[in-house]
């Protein structure tokens, strides 16, 4: 196995509800609730669940566009949790981020060349030439022309503008990048046209990639391991084809049982989930899966499930392999 390259040790983020004229708290909303993760060198990580499940929120606590309530993350062992403002500002050249929406992450005012040769502004890189040569370098490597630089993001098809935001994100040579949900505003055949290219660059760029999204089919192309997210909590942890072969917990079989097999001949036992997924501001006692399981017991009424290894590759966090 590689080098462990980012290590997440019991993440938090809950962010305060307040009520009443003087915005008293009276809660939180448990967006991510204790998470434990590691992301070695070289590998895509995918994270998959429902919307509201926390993916996108882990992302941006990991990049620390939003403040951890608690736990550690650690990227080349350095602990990134406790860094200052401007030394997080430093390590981010390291680890960049492509947005979902590539109609709202690009500055309409400005030009494309102006949107690329901004990170290396902000980190000191380079001469003027030598930011506008990697500008033209890094559109021919996502697969535009280097005079699109001189064309304002309006003027780009979405799948180009994605293209975009990734060659932003490439442009400070980063280890790591967090892929929040790149292709889930794009047309199916561009979403394919654009996880091609991602992995064709993370092959030549020697990239790690920690890849976030809800469609299962895109996240068996592109990821080696998955991890299952489902209130603010992984639930699964498995490399790619173990957990789509033979998932573990009662959550990622149902997910799975959705996703349509193009074969007309093979038929797949659907699972209905009953109930909606409870309020991240007042999740559960003990499992948070209980209230929707077929297989609910007792105990998981009463007790959190610890996140055990049920398998060599294979983690998970139920009772029904705990052994209780």
């Amino acid at each position: 196995m590689s080098n462990v390259l980012l290590k997440v040790e019991n993440l938090k983020k809950y962010f305060p509800l307040r009520t009443g004229m003087f915005s008293r708290k009276s809660g939180d909303v448990k967006a991510v609730d204790d998470i434990s993760f590691d992301v070695y060198e070289g590998e895509t990580l995918g994270i998959v669940g429902e919307s509201g499940c926390g993916k996108s929120t882990t992302g941006r606590v990991i990049m620390r566009l939003h403040e951890p309530t608690d736990g550690k993350v650690t990227f080349k062992g350095v602990e990134l949790t406790a860094l200052s403002e401007k030394e997080m500002r430093l390590a981010r050249r390291d680890i960049q981020m492509v947005f979902q929406d590539p109609y709202a992450s690009l500055n309409p005012r400005h030009t494309v060349g102006k949107i690329l040769e901004e990170p290396l502004i902000v980190h000191g890189i380079g001469t003027q030439e030598e930011r506008k040569s990697k500008v033209h370098e890094y559109l021919e490597i996502v697969g535009l022309s280097a005079y699109h630089a001189k064309r304002y993001p309006h003027q780009f098809s979405g799948g180009q503008r994605q293209r975009i935001g990734i060659a932003r994100a490439l442009m400070t040579n980063p280890k790591l990048i967090i892929a929040d949900e790149p292709v889930s505003a794009l047309d199916v055949s561009i979403q394919a046209q654009v996880l091609n290219l991602m992995q064709k660059l993370q092959k030549d760029l020697k990239l790690t990639y920690i890849f976030i999204a809800h469609d299962l089919g895109v996240v068996r192309h592109i990821s080696d391991r998955v991890g299952v997210m489902y209130l603010g909590r992984i639930v699964e942890l498995a490399e790619s084809e173990m957990l789509y072969e033979a998932p573990l917990h009662p959550y990622s079989q149902a997910l799975l049982s959705a996703v349509p097999i193009p074969d007309p001949i093979y038929e797949r036992e659907q699972v209905i989930l009953n109930g909606d997924i409870p309020s991240p501001s007042n999740p559960p006692a003990g499992c948070a899966f209980h209230t929707r399981c077929p297989f609910v017991m007792d105990v998981c009424k009463q007790q959190v499930p610890s996140f055990l290894q049920a398998k060599p590759g294979h983690s998970v966090a139920c009772h029904l392999y705990s052994g209780k």
